[in-house]
C-alpha cells in the first residue's frame, strides 16, 4: 500500500504503526533463523568433508582387496551375488527452525559371511568387510549432504523473505507512517489556526457590543 492510497486518519496511523512493528519483528526473526541455519550448515559441511575423506579411503581399501581377491580367485561376481541386498535403512525427520532434516539409520547386524569359505580367501573377506564399512559411511554421508542441501534451500528462502521485509515492507510502512503523521500534524495546525481565528473574531464581536 503506497502513501498515495492511504487515507491520513488516526485509525490508519495505528494500523500502519502495528504493521511496521510486526514487519520489524518479522525481519529480526528471519535474520535470527538465517543465522541459526547457517551455523548448522557450517557444522554439517565440516562433517561432510571429513566423511568424504573416510569414504574415499575405505572405498580405496575395498576395491584394492576386491582386486586382490579377483587376482587370486578369478572373477568374484558369482560369489558376490550371495551377499544379500540391504533393506534395513529407515529415514525420519527432525525440524531445525522449520527446515525438515533427515535422520537416516541403518539396522546394524553382526557381520555374517553369506558365502562359502571353500571358494574364497582372506582378501575376499577384507573386501566384504570394507564394502560393509563403506555402506555405513555412505548412509551417514547421504544424511549429512541431504541435510546441507535442505539447509541451504532454507537459508535461501529465509534470506529472500528477510530482504523483502528489510528493503520493501519496512520502508513502505515507514513512509506511510511518516506521511500520515505529517498529514495529521498539518491538519492539527490548520485546526489550531482556524480555532484561533474564530476565537479572535468572537472576541472582537463581544467588544463591539
Amino acid at each position: 500500500m503506497s502513501k498515495k492510497t492511504v487515507v491520513p486518519t488516526k485509525g490508519n496511523l495505528m494500523t500502519m504503526q502495528r504493521s511496521l512493528q510486526q514487519a520489524r519483528l518479522g525481519y529480526e526473526l528471519m535474520d535470527r533463523k538465517r543465522n541459526i541455519l547457517i551455523r548448522e550448515m557450517v557444522l554439517l559441511t565440516d562433517k561432510a568433508k571429513s566423511l568424504r575423506g573416510k569414504v574415499e579411503e575405505t572405498y580405496r581399501q575395498a576395491y584394492l582387496a576386491l582386486q586382490n581377491a579377483n587376482i587370486t580367485l578369478g572373477i568374484s561376481e558369482n560369489i558376490a551375488h550371495t551377499v544379500p541386498i540391504e533393506n534395513g535403512i529407515s529415514i525420519r525427520y527432525r525440524s531445525v527452525m522449520g527446515v525438515e532434516i533427515p535422520s537416516v539409520t541403518l539396522k546394524t547386524n553382526k557381520i555374517e559371511l553369506k558365502y562359502g569359505l571353500a571358494r574364497t580367501n582372506s582378501q575376499f573377506d577384507i573386501a566384504y568387510i570394507r564394502f560393509n564399512e563403506v555402506k555405513e559411511l555412505t548412509i551417514v554421508l547421504a544424511e549429512v549432504e541431504n541435510s546441507i542441501y535442505r539447509l541451504a534451500d532454507g537459508i535461501k528462502k529465509t534470506q529472500k523473505r528477510a530482504n523483502a521485509l528489510k528493503n520493501i515492507m519496512i520502508p513502505m510502512f515507514e513512509r506511510n507512517v511518516k506521511y500520515i503523521s505529517d498529514s495529521l500534524e498539518e491538519k492539527e495546525r490548520e485546526e489550531f489556526s482556524r480555532q484561533k481565528v474564530i476565537k479572535n473574531i468572537k472576541l472582537r464581536q463581544n467588544k463591539s457590543k
